[in-house]
């Protein structure tokens, strides 16, 4: 067998690889090298193999009479490996429009400074702030005629004179949907049930700060991908009021 040293410099494609001497074909099967995929990798090894991208995160918004709650949790991960973990999800596109993103971290954030210079210019042609639907559609857009090339999952909420708070669901493929509250990200399929049974219209502000807080903190505790802090932003007339809370001061952890 060559050392791990030989196999790094003369074939470092399958340097995880056992390699095994002319005698290999002479030992019994148990004792030979796993067989490589069609990537050249062992079975052993193909967590490693470049693949499709586990993308973990948990975003939610709700809107409330006068405004909007979003979070999200922080971790961002890379397959198997965490590469942050006190990451921001909660972008500001506008000054009462915040966004929350999945998916790609690197398509997200491409996208939502797209749009970002876009409702700049906006504001300076019509001497106005931005409406949250002008926001919504405009990353809807975007989303949609790149759909083939990107993956992002975002969620859109605000408040804006017209309308109030509002939020809309920004699912990966370009469809826009307005709803009274929204989650995403791989986190969201725990807590389907956990949302059914605890969402009520006309909820206060420290009501949907409540739902959101609880509600992420499950998604957190059940999805691997999911996890960190929570971060929230309320977002009403008055303005744009950020909150934090600490991994060890969620209502609720992993049993």
């Amino acid at each position: 067998m060559t050392s791990f040293i030989q196999r790094e410099l003369l074939d470092p494609h399958n340097v995880m690889e056992a390699s095994f001497d002319t005698h290999a074909a002479q030992t019994p099967h148990s004792l030979q090298a796993p067989v490589p995929d069609q990537h050249g990798a062992p079975e052993s090894v193909n967590f490693l193999k470049p693949g499709e991208i586990d993308a973990g995160t948990s975003i939610m918004g709700v809107a409330f009479d006068g405004g909007v709650v979003v979070g999200a949790d922080s971790r961002v991960s890379t397959g198997v490996y965490i590469s942050n973990r006190c990451s921001d999800k909660l972008t500001p596109i506008d000054e009462r429009i915040y966004v929350c993103r999945s998916g790609s971290a690197a398509d997200t954030q491409a996208i939502t400074d797209n749009v970002r210079f876009f409702l700049d210019q906006h504001r300076m042609e019509y001497g106005r702030p931005p409406k949250v639907a002008t926001a919504a559609n405009f990353l809807a857009q975007l989303n949609y005629q790149n759909k083939d090339n990107l993956m992002a999952g975002m969620i859109c909420g605000g408040w804006d004179e017209q309308k109030g708070g509002q939020v809309f669901a920004l699912p990966i493929g370009g469809a826009l949907l307005e709803r009274p509250y929204a989650t995403g990200g791989s986190g969201s399929t725990y807590i389907y049930g956990f949302c059914d049974a605890y969402y009520k219209p006309g909820m206060t502000k420290e009501q949907c700060e409540q739902f959101v807080v609880k509600a992420l903190s499950h998604a957190m505790a059940r999805d691997g991908s999911s996890g960190g802090v929570i971060r929230l932003a309320v977002i009403d007339a008055s303005g744009v009021e950020r909150k934090f809370i600490a991994g060890d001061k969620l209502p609720y952890g992993p049993l």
